[in-house]
């Protein structure tokens, strides 16, 4: 059964700003920390952390909807994508119910989808958001706020997801890749356990193919920069689903070294129409694509799961899998555990249903 979910796809991003969370979230009830003589500890990136289950960068927008999810029992949270300047929110709607039978393959993304009325299960959506920001000044103080209050709830990490951006047609490689490092400083200076750098949103990479992880050399180079700017804090690259298993291996071999951790998928894109075959989502012809999550694509969350974890092996590194995509059951978790994820999140299914933390720590037990 699908419950009121936490962010409210009826409001803007920046209704859901200031009057979030929604439904369960809202409801001020907090689930005690379970203690390791109870619950198995499990360790993220070498903090003990109370599951190895939480929600990635996405729905929680604020340290309000951060503090909400640490509430209900999920140990580790990611605040929504950062930039180094203000950035405005694509137009409403960012989230919209989209109808797909079975897995959303490649394929039948490459043909376009179809929105519906109703959110329904199997859960399937599009958001579209363009990853909006506000001044550094905002969020740094809402994040060092959401520290300090952290600090009394055991066994949960706080992670950060910064992104650069080209700001402007005169921005050259050198300073795309110094505003990535300013991200990087700026999200340290807060006290978050974790950063998170998101290579895996459009536009940001080489002009061919749009997403950074697959222009290789500049990833390399951006994360090796970041790396050396946040020191022993912790840095996970998200990324997307690798049709080409020659550039997810090259990536990997160069990175994996570098970095701490991958955390895959992000979501599937395509094209978005509404039921009279027109775009579905305002604006201009670059928002016909938008991002697709749910449980039509647990299927490639799973495959790149087990695909990092066969190069980790065979190039013996020691970095951390956090597996997303599709969460929306207990079973779902488990069957990434099983595949090789050390981590799982889940944004639309704990979004919808947020006790699912709470539903898989008694299977934990």
């Amino acid at each position: 059964m699908l419950l009121k979910p936490f962010y409210d796809p009826e409001k803007s991003y920046e209704e859901n700003y200031k009057q979030g969370p929604f439904g369960v979230f809202a409801d001020g009830e907090v689930v005690q920390t379970v203690q390791s003589s109870t619950l198995h500890s499990y360790e993220f990136l070498g903090f003990k952390v109370n599951s190895p289950f939480g929600i990635p960068a996405g729905p929680l927008i604020n340290s309000k909807f951060m503090r909400a999810a640490f509430g209900k029992g999920f140990d580790i949270c990611v605040y929504k994508t950062v930039r180094t300047r203000v950035k405005k929110s694509n137009e409403w709607p960012n989230i919209l119910p989209v109808k797909i039978e079975g897995d959303l393959t490649i394929e039948k993304a490459k043909k376009g989808l179809i929105t519906k009325k109703e959110f329904t299960e199997p859960l399937a959506i599009t958001n579209s958001f363009g990853n909006p920001c506000f001044d550094p000044k905002i969020w740094q103080a809402d994040i060092v706020d959401l520290i300090n209050w952290a600090k009394s709830r055991e066994g949960q990490v706080v992670c950060g997801m910064i992104e650069g951006t080209r700001w402007d047609e005169n921005f050259t490689e050198q300073d795309f890749l110094n505003d990535w490092v300013l991200a990087a400083r700026l999200m340290k200076e807060t006290g978050v356990h974790v950063i998170e750098a998101n290579f895996s949103c459009p536009n940001e990479g080489d002009k061919v193919k749009g997403l950074l992880c697959f222009d290789i050399e500049q990833s390399l180079r951006i994360a090796e920069a970041m790396k050396k700017e946040v020191g022993d804090a912790p840095l996970v690259i998200k990324i997307p689903y690798f049709e080409n298993e020659t550039e997810l291996r090259s990536m990997v071999e160069k990175m994996g070294n570098v970095v701490d951790g991958f955390s895959a998928i992000n979501t599937i894109p395509a094209a978005i129409y509404d039921e009279e075959g027109n775009q579905a989502l305002p604006g201009g012809s670059w928002r016909l694509k938008s991002g697709v999550c749910g449980v039509p694509i647990k299927w490639a969350g799973l495959d790149m799961v087990r695909r990092l974890k066969k190069l980790r092996k065979e190039f013996g590194y020691k970095y951390t899998i956090i597996g997303v995509g599709g969460v929306t059951t207990v079973d779902d978790f488990f069957e990434y555990r099983d595949a090789g994820a050390d981590i799982v999140m889940s944004a639309t299914g704990a979004m919808w249903n947020p006790y699912l933390a709470q539903e898989i720590k008694e299977k934990l037990r």
